[in-house]
């Protein structure tokens, strides 16, 4: 845990998070692709940070930084990162996690998203912060779970997933591999307390069986979060493959040392992979993640504003609601687009499909067609008034052939001759065609 000595002494972290290898990325989606700017230095004096209360002993580990500060002032206290960015707004807002957080025995992932700074919004920094959370008491989940009971004293949160936590997907349209694959973990065993520590502690050490075990038994941890980004673009299977990759980084993770369950930490970096997942692979055309994060919140002020106005909003009030132009919310709509296969059925009994009702503008009229083959045919016909060579030589100039119009030099090489006796012998032919018995045919197509 982090210490201050005093006001005017950095702030010296004694152990660093879990997560600070290279790779580790935020959950959230915006601040995955967001750049985080670096300006001027950050005083420590000037951060206001005052003594945490009597009622709040804790806070100071909470807001500490992660990386070591070096002995140059000018080094950001939150590191290189956050350089610049408003750090007493990131002690307000997490002060107000933490009095929050005690009152109803949790926070939210949605919680701490809108109430962190964006620059703050780094890997680092919020899994420095989910862990602290979760020391002091505070669990950090995926959605509001059920009430807390007053007696108990704190949140009715499960922290483990158990058959009867999975029946509902009996009233998903599940493939038979799905059911073999449910099948199949429902069969493992549950962990307990001590068995989750005993295996941690394998995992630490290097021992394989052990990280494999403890994969294993939280199997349907991922299934459970997996079936709430059912419709999202991706097949139930891939979503459960993809939260498995984020268990088994979760297990590569997880310190025992903490305190904390293992479902708890897992659950963060499944869902990290599966939203990763979705906004990478979801879509035909791939969008920035950053991108699917705006998209997603124009979707939510528009349903607001439909909601509100009872018609469908403009891009102008769309704007205003997400404080932007208008013409980015138009770019932004035009990037949201999905492809449409042009095989889709069309009609009732769906025997049309879409791309028979559009149109090729890159394809000839039938007039024009028609036109262009009657042209050929008359060319084909006066052609035959000419020798051999002379056809030839002029069905290579004007790339009558194969829409190809040769040089002079290259149709002098393949006839053996020089590029002068090719023009004289093109001149020539060019002259008998010009004969008004012969010219009168094409008449009518120059009109």
């Amino acid at each position: 845990m982090k210490k201050t000595k005093s006001k005017k002494e950095e702030i010296m972290p004694e152990e660093t998070s879990p997560i600070t290898e290279d790779g580790a990325e935020s959950m959230n989606d915006e601040a995955m692709a967001d750049d985080i700017s670096s300006v001027d230095d950050v005083d420590i004096d000037q951060l206001s940070l005052e003594e945490p209360p009597v009622d709040e002993p804790d806070l100071i580990d909470v807001i500490a930084p992660i990386d070591e500060p070096e002995e140059d002032s000018s080094v950001s206290p939150l590191g290189d990162d956050t350089e610049g960015a408003d750090y007493s707004a990131y002690i307000d807002n997490v002060r107000d996690l933490l009095h929050e957080g005690r009152e109803k025995g949790f926070v939210t992932y949605e919680d701490i998203e809108k109430r962190m700074p964006k620059d703050f919004l780094t890997a680092d920094i919020l899994d420095n912060l989910y862990m602290n959370l979760m020391e002091l008491g505070v669990d950090v989940l995926d959605e509001p779970k059920t009430k807390v009971d007053p007696s108990e004293g704190e949140a009715l949160v499960p922290t483990t997933v158990n058959n009867e936590d999975m029946g509902d997907l009996e009233d998903l349209p599940l493939s038979d591999p799905v059911r073999m694959y449910l099948r199949e973990i429902g069969k493992i065993p549950l962990l307990t307390s001590e068995d989750e520590v005993m295996l941690a502690k394998g995992v630490e050490s290097g021992d394989v069986a052990s990280k494999d075990a403890l994969v294993e038994a939280n199997l349907r941890l991922v299934v459970s979060i997996a079936k709430k980004y059912i419709g999202r673009g991706m097949l139930f299977l891939d979503l459960i493959q993809e939260g498995n990759l984020g268990l088994i980084r979760a297990v590569e993770k997880f310190d025992y040392h903490k305190g904390y369950k293992f479902s708890t930490y897992a659950t963060w970096w499944i869902r990290q992979a599966i939203t990763r997942a979705i906004a990478d692979q979801a879509r035909t055309i791939r969008i920035p993640v950053h991108m699917v994060e705006t998209i997603n919140k124009l979707i939510r002020v528009s349903r607001q504003l439909v909601q509100r106005l009872g018609r469908e909003p403009t891009a102008e009030e769309i704007a205003a609601g997400m404080e932007i132009p208008s013409d980015r919310v138009e770019e932004i709509q035009r990037i949201a687009q999905e492809p449409v296969s042009l095989e889709t059925p069309i009609g009732e009994e769906e025997d049309s499909q879409l791309g028979d009702f559009l149109e090729d503008k890159d394809l000839p009229s039938p007039e024009e067609a028609a036109a262009s083959q009657i042209l050929r045919e008359q060319l084909d016909e006066m052609l035959d008034d000419l020798t051999d060579r002379e056809r030839e030589v002029l069905r290579l100039r004007f790339g009558l052939e194969d829409g190809h119009a040769h040089t002079l030099e290259e149709v002098g090489r393949r006839f053996g001759v020089t590029r002068e006796r090719i023009r004289q012998i093109e001149a020539k032919a060019l002259r008998k065609l010009r004969h008004p018995s012969r010219s009168k045919k094409l008449k009518d197509f120059l009109e």
